[in-house]
C-alpha cells in the first residue's frame, strides 16, 4: 500500500514537473509581454501606401529572452518573424538580457538579486547558462544564429556593413522581403568583469551593446542603480574598445553621469536604443534635452518606445509626440524607433501594427521624407557605418581625395 502510494506520488510529481516546464514559460511570457487592446485610430490609405515603401528599423527588442521560436507566429508576446514581415520591418536589433533584479523599478535597484535565473531554469536552458551571464549571452547569440540558419533568405544576419547593403538589395529585388537581424546586449555585466570577453561577444555576432541595464555594474552606473556613478576605468576602456571593433555604444539605462562621460569621449555616433524624452514624459529613464543634444552631437540617434514608461501612454500618438520633440530640438536625422518589444512591457500594438506609428507621424505633420528617416533611414545609416571597425573607416583625407 505504501509502495503504491509512493509510486502514485512520484508519477504526480513527474507529471506536474513536466506540465510546469512545458506550460509555465509560455504563461509567463504571455503575462509579461502584453498588448493592452485599447482602441487605435483608423489607418488611412495614404499611410498604408507610404508604410509599404519604408525601410523600417527597430533598435531594441528582448525577444531572445523567451522560450519562443522566432520563426513561428504566436498569439502572445510582441514579435516573431511573421509579425516582423507584417509590420514591414527591414532590420530588427535583438538584445540579450542576462540579469534583472527582483522588485524591478526605475528608481533604485542593486545587483544582488536576479530574476533571469528563474527563467533559465524554467526554460531548461543548458547548464552552462545557469550561473554565467556571458554564457547566457552566447546562448542568445546561438538561438538567433540557429533561427537564421533555419530560415534561408528570410532572416539575415547583420554583422558587417556589406550585410546591410545586401539586405537592402534583397528587399528591393524579391517580393517576399527578408528581415535583417543584429545582435545586441542589454548591459555589459555579461563581460563578467573581463574586457577580453568583449571580443568573445563580438565573435558571436554582437554589434551593439548597452553599457548598463537596471543596476550598476563594472562598466558604469545605471540610472536605476544605487550609486548611479559614471564610467569606471573598465568602462572607459570598454567604450574605446567597442569603437575600435565596430560595436555601437548604447547609452539606454545609463546614469546621467555615464551619459555625459560617454558623450565627452565618443569618437563615433552613439545611440539611445529605447526610451523616451523627459519633455513629453517626465520619467527618470528618459532623456533630458541636454542629453538629447549630447547624443546628437556625436551624430547619434534616439530610439523612441511605445510603452508607458517611455511616453507616458501606450498610444502611437504619444510616441509620435516624443519623436517630434527630438526632431524639433536637434533635427530629424537623430530620430529612430526603439520599441522594447518583449521587454516585460505593455503596448498598444505589436510589431505587426507599426503602420500605426506611420499614421501618427503623418498626423503630427511629419513630411514623407521625415517619416522615412525616422522609421528606419537614420538607423540604417548609423548601423551601416557604425559596425565598420574603426581601422577600416576612411580618413577625412581619403574621403576628400575620393571626391576629387
Amino acid at each position: 500500500m505504501i509502495r503504491k502510494a509512493f509510486l502514485s506520488l512520484l508519477v504526480l510529481t513527474v507529471v506536474g514537473a513536466a506540465c510546469f516546464f512545458i506550460f509555465a514559460p509560455a504563461y509567463v511570457d504571455r503575462d509579461m509581454n502584453r498588448v493592452d487592446g485599447l482602441p487605435l485610430p483608423e489607418i488611412s490609405d495614404e499611410a498604408r501606401a507610404l508604410h509599404a515603401t519604408l525601410s523600417i528599423v527597430d533598435l531594441h527588442s528582448d525577444s531572445l529572452l523567451w522560450k519562443r521560436d522566432l520563426l513561428d507566429r504566436h498569439d502572445y508576446g510582441h514579435m516573431d518573424l511573421p509579425r516582423l514581415k507584417d509590420g514591414n520591418v527591414a532590420l530588427q536589433v535583438f538584445s540579450s538580457v542576462t540579469k534583472t533584479p527582483e522588485g524591478l523599478n526605475y528608481d533604485g535597484n542593486s545587483g544582488d538579486t536576479d530574476q533571469v535565473t528563474a527563467l533559465v531554469f524554467g526554460q531548461l536552458q543548458p547548464p552552462r547558462t545557469w550561473f554565467s551571464l556571458l554564457e547566457r549571452s552566447l546562448y542568445h547569440a546561438q538561438k538567433l544564429d540557429e533561427a537564421i540558419e533555419r530560415s534561408p533568405a528570410q532572416l539575415i544576419k547583420i554583422a558587417s556593413s556589406e550585410d546591410v547593403g545586401e539586405l537592402l538589395t534583397f528587399r528591393v529585388n524579391v517580393e517576399d522581403k527578408p528581415v535583417g537581424a543584429l545582435f545586441s546586449a542589454e548591459g555589459l555585466h555579461s563581460l563578467e568583469g573581463d574586457i577580453a570577453n568583449l571580443n568573445v561577444l563580438y565573435d558571436a555576432g554582437m554589434r551593439m551593446a548597452g553599457l548598463t541595464h537596471f543596476f550598476d555594474n563594472e562598466i558604469a552606473g545605471s540610472m536605476h542603480g544605487v550609486e548611479r556613478g559614471g564610467l569606471t576605468d573598465m568602462g572607459r576602456e570598454t567604450v574605446a574598445r567597442m569603437e575600435e571593433l565596430g560595436m555601437i555604444v548604447d547609452i539606454a539605462h545609463c546614469s546621467q553621469k555615464c551619459v555625459a562621460e560617454v558623450v565627452a569621449m565618443a569618437r563615433r555616433p552613439i545611440v539611445s536604443s529605447h526610451g523616451g524624452v523627459q519633455a513629453t514624459c517626465d520619467v527618470n529613464r528618459n532623456l533630458s534635452d541636454e542629453q538629447i543634444r549630447g547624443v546628437a552631437a556625436t551624430g547619434g540617434i534616439i530610439g523612441i518606445g511605445y510603452w508607458e514608461g517611455a511616453v507616458c501612454d501606450t498610444s502611437p500618438q504619444a510616441a509620435a509626440r516624443a519623436m517630434r520633440h527630438v526632431r524639433d530640438l536637434v533635427g530629424i536625422e537623430h530620430v529612430a524607433l526603439g520599441s522594447d518589444y518583449d521587454g516585460t512591457v505593455t503596448v498598444r500594438f505589436d510589431t505587426a501594427g507599426l503602420v500605426h506609428v506611420t499614421q501618427a507621424l503623418m498626423d503630427q505633420g511629419f513630411t514623407e521624407e521625415e517619416i522615412r528617416a525616422a522609421m528606419g533611414g537614420n538607423a540604417l545609416r548609423l548601423i551601416e557605418r557604425g559596425i565598420i571597425p574603426l581601422a577600416d573607416l576612411p580618413t577625412r583625407a581619403q574621403t576628400e581625395e575620393s571626391v576629387d
